[in-house]
């Protein structure tokens, strides 16, 4: 956890891709895919002390209610947990691409097909390549501008969200999570 004299990890700025997934990683420390107990603990601790540090504060002074009225604000399914869609409209990311590819496989039948139109080469794994693909599809679909850096960046955050064997491509249980 980062102390008065270090940076904090969250800062009141766009992050990138890989940034936010950063940030991600280091609040769901168990890697369940939610920021809950100690971990929203932390995190919210966090966030209060990088808004007192840009000189932005509510006028709340107890820590609880103002944790309190942060979830009612951004805890959408009121499940006490943050999600990382939910984060991603908390922290301001220079392009929500995560969100945008979240809600492009949405069901599991939107999944599927997606599945197997960039499987290309039907190995039963989306390759860094068919990967890339997919996030240039994506994004020209939601009219978000990019370039090949952005697109290798975005491909790369996103084998590191899922790929949880490191082998460098995507099996169907790392991309259904």
């Amino acid at each position: 956890m980062a102390g008065p004299q270090q940076a904090p990890h969250l800062h009141l700025a766009e992050l990138t891709a890989s940034q936010f997934l950063d940030v991600w990683r280091h609040f769901d420390a168990d890697g369940n895919g939610y920021i809950e107990g100690k971990e929203l603990e932390n995190f919210f601790q966090e966030l209060e002390s990088a808004r007192k540090g840009a000189g932005v504060d509510s006028k709340k002074d107890n820590l609880g209610d103002k944790m309190k009225e942060f979830m009612h604000k951004y805890d959408k399914n009121a499940d006490g947990k943050i999600e990382m869609a939910e984060l991603a409209q908390i922290l301001p990311t220079e392009e929500n691409f995560l969100l945008c590819f979240r809600q492009h496989v949405g069901s599991s039948s939107e999944f599927m097909e997606a599945w197997r139109r960039y499987d290309t080469d039907r190995s039963g794994y989306i390759e860094a390549n068919e990967l890339k693909g997919f996030l240039s599809d994506l994004l020209k679909k939601a009219n978000r501008p990019y370039d090949e850096p952005k697109l290798q960046e975005y491909t790369q955050t996103i084998l590191r969200m899922f790929d949880m064997n490191g082998d460098g491509k995507l099996g169907l249980s790392e991309m259904s999570r």
